[in-house]
């Protein structure tokens, strides 16, 4: 691959697989000429219409209505699908709120919690619908590539990228597939 479009989206998550993308340090350097980051949360767009790229990153679970559509629109836009860090791959601490009904879970959240004061739970068409469970990304979506850890090392993240631009699909040894 010459020059790689890549396009990132950060779901429900931490933002800590972005951070470990930044923490490649020099390599990143070396990687910058042979990519373009179009859409990402580090370039802060704010529509989901992604144009076509080769590689489409998602860090993060799925839990609303608004993070499947996006999942979906990336796959359909991109050639290979990356998932990032554990709550893509595996649903992470996400998926905790899998064994409470939606609705004693936006109750708990938005009426019972400590500094809640006559709290209502939203109800607003701009706001996402939470789905029944938070569930990983390959549930919903077609995932190429696996890239699992809490956050994933930086070392996976810039192994993973130079090999898809190498045009291989990269198989993480289990050296690289660590927690920090």
């Amino acid at each position: 691959m010459e020059r790689a479009t890549i396009a990132t989206v950060w779901l429900e998550g931490c933002a800590g697989c972005h951070m470990s993308f930044l923490d490649i340090d020099e390599v990143l350097l070396d990687l910058l000429p042979r990519i373009e980051l179009t859409d990402s949360p580090i370039t802060d767009f704010k529509d989901f219409n992604f144009r076509r790229v080769d590689v489409g990153i998602i860090e993060g679970a799925i839990g609303n209505n608004e993070q499947l559509e996006i999942a979906r629109r990336l796959r359909d836009r991109c050639k290979i699908l990356v998932a990032w860090g554990d709550c893509a791959v595996f649903g992470g601490i996400n998926t905790l709120r899998n064994a409470i009904a939606r609705a004693d879970v936006l109750k708990c959240a938005y009426i019972d919690s400590a500094s809640t004061v006559d709290g209502i739970i939203p109800d607003d068409k701009e706001l996402p619908v939470l789905l029944q469970k938070t569930v990983p990304v390959n549930r919903m979506v077609e995932v190429d590539v696996y890239v699992p850890g809490c956050p994933p090392s930086p070392e996976a993240i810039a192994y993973s990228l130079t090999e898809i631009l190498e045009g291989r699909i990269p198989v993480l040894t289990a050296d690289m597939i660590h927690f920090d």
